[in-house]
């Protein structure tokens, strides 16, 4: 992982872990991630200063989808277009909100999966307003749970 880190990261990740326990690391060093409700929405916070609220889906899960059991073989353009199209309901739920808010959006592809991603830059030096955004995204995302 060679994304820039923020020097103030060891202070905002120590104040994050802290407030919400809930918080885990999907490789050392790396960004902190939380489930924010059971549909699959994640919140990740980057060492670099980068807030995310990211809906996604495996393109394995799509693929058998598709398939419906059968082992034929899907071009990846057309399992993307599908996988783009099966998040649509849940992404669109929380689109105007999380963009009046100052989030903007792009679509993230790879082979393993597609996700909308909503991303809004976080200043570590002001923990509190982090600390606020997550309980924000918490609240209206993810259904409730202060932290």
């Amino acid at each position: 992982m060679n994304e820039p880190v923020s020097p103030q990261w060891p202070e905002a990740k120590a104040a994050l872990s802290q407030s919400f326990p809930q918080f885990y690391e999907l490789e050392p060093g790396g960004p902190l991630v939380l489930d924010l409700n059971d549909d699959g929405w994640l919140l990740e916070v980057k060492p670099d200063g980068t807030v995310l609220c990211q809906y996604g889906v495996a393109m394995d899960d799509v693929m058998s989808l598709m398939s419906d059991g059968t082992p034929e073989d899907l071009g990846t353009d057309e399992v993307a277009k599908q996988a783009k199209y099966f998040i649509q309901p849940a992404v669109s739920k929380f689109r105007p909100l999380l963009l009046q808010s100052g989030f903007t959006e792009q679509t993230e592809m790879n082979e393993s999966f597609v996700a909308a991603t909503f991303s809004r830059p976080a200043d570590f030096g002001q923990v509190s307003k982090l600390l606020d955004l997550i309980r924000w995204c918490r609240r209206h995302i993810g259904g409730g749970g202060a932290g």
